[in-house]
C-alpha cells in the first residue's frame, strides 16, 4: 500500500488539549526556578519584556500589568492537583510585588 503523506486528524483531541500542552512546555523551559512562600514551594519563572505580549492582573497589588512590562510568572510546585492544574492556576506578578508578598 502506498504511504499517504496527509496529515492525521486530531482523533478526539480539542486545541483546548494542545494549548494546555504547549502552555506546560513552554512554562517548563527557560529560567524557571523554585522558591518557599509560606511554606508553600512554587515554580517562578520571569517574563521578558519581549516576551509580555498580554496585559495581567498582579495579584500582589491589584494592578494591570501592561504588555511589554516584564514579570514573573507563579504556579505551586507541589502537584497537589496536578501538573497541569497547578498550571492552569498560574498567576503574573509585578517583580516587587512577588518579592513582598
Amino acid at each position: 500500500m502506498p504511504r499517504s503523506n496527509r496529515p492525521k486528524g486530531r482523533h478526539g483531541r480539542d486545541a483546548r488539549d494542545d494549548e494546555e500542552a504547549q502552555d506546560l512546555s513552554r512554562l517548563m523551559t527557560g529560567w524557571r526556578r523554585t522558591e518557599v512562600r509560606r511554606g508553600v514551594l512554587w515554580n517562578v519563572q520571569p517574563v521578558s519584556a519581549a516576551q509580555a505580549q498580554k496585559s495581567y492582573l498582579c495579584p500582589g497589588c491589584g494592578q494591570e500589568i501592561t504588555a511589554g512590562v516584564a514579570h514573573l510568572v507563579a504556579w505551586r510546585a507541589d502537584g497537589v492537583m496536578g501538573d497541569a492544574a497547578d498550571v492552569a492556576a498560574r498567576r503574573h506578578w509585578h517583580g516587587h510585588c512577588w518579592k513582598i508578598s
